[in-house]
């Protein structure tokens, strides 16, 4: 979003859900309306303090408690930059841009079956999405191993299922894999995770006739749509550039499964 702009925000709180998975708690200024602002499937960007570390890192926003205008981020360290945040604590202040993107569209699903797909660090997206939606609500939730950070809170929301590589929890092999041993039905399917994950969802969703969505993890620059360095090819011509490209920053981070190429 064009008209947003960097802030300082505090974190409230911080804790260690699995190794290198950090759970943040970020509370915003009085005067802005940030949390009240932000839908499920939208991101943050955040600043490192060290100034050699100039562009901000894209987080997945995991919870909104508008009323205190506060946003709930779920991390993994990947490099310097979310290795430092990893290191503050309640009380320290960050810069940030938030919210930036597009989110989930949950206006159709009143009556649905929903089911929602997470994997790896793409499930904290999920949380902030099942605790938004009202209903018949699935989630299956794909690990590594038998980690499963997040999974318990999922349990006030919907129904929950879980994958893992290596078999230590739930069922051996991928979320589409536990979706068929299941017998899980649905109208919509919501998505976030690595891209071959959600290709198999999105192949899963064309063979079944099901509506899907599907959030896209990608490097950013500058977040706002204006460096064209997140992009990823359409079936649409994009306004801004004329050509089959969407950016993921600006158009997304959430498609329509069936509208992109990935």
């Amino acid at each position: 979003m064009a008209d947003n702009k960097k802030c300082l925000a505090y974190i409230t709180s911080q804790v260690k859900l699995a190794d290198g998975i950090y759970s943040m708690w970020l509370k915003f200024p009085e005067d802005t309306d940030i949390a009240g602002k932000a839908v499920p499937g939208q991101f943050i960007s955040m600043y490192s303090r060290d100034s050699s570390r100039l562009l901000p890192r894209p987080i997945s926003i995991c919870g909104i408690n508008a009323p205190d205008n506060m946003l709930r981020v779920v991390y993994r360290i990947a490099g310097k930059g979310t290795e430092e945040f990893s290191h503050m604590a309640a009380g320290d202040s960050i810069g940030v841009i938030a919210p930036l993107g597009n989110g989930f569209n949950i206006k159709e699903t009143a009556g649905k079956r929903i089911l929602l797909i997470g994997g790896g660090i793409g499930i904290p997206p999920m949380l902030g999405l099942a605790a938004g939606i009202k209903g018949d609500v699935t989630a299956v939730l794909g690990y590594r191993d038998g980690s499963l950070f997040l999974k318990e809170e999922f349990k006030p929301y919907a129904d929950v299922y879980v994958s893992t590589e290596d078999g230590s929890a739930g069922i051996k092999g991928n979320v589409t894999d536990a979706v068929k041993h299941y017998g899980i039905k649905a109208d919509i399917i919501y998505a976030c995770g690595p891209l071959p994950m959600l290709r198999g969802v999105r192949t899963f969703a064309a063979e079944n006739g099901i509506k899907a969505y599907v959030s896209l993890e990608e490097k950013m620059a500058c977040g706002i749509g204006a460096c064209l360095g997140c992009v990823c090819a359409s079936k649409e011509k994009d306004t801004h550039t004329n050509v089959n490209n969407k950016r993921i920053c600006k158009d997304g981070p959430v498609f329509d499964a069936m509208e992109i190429e990935f």
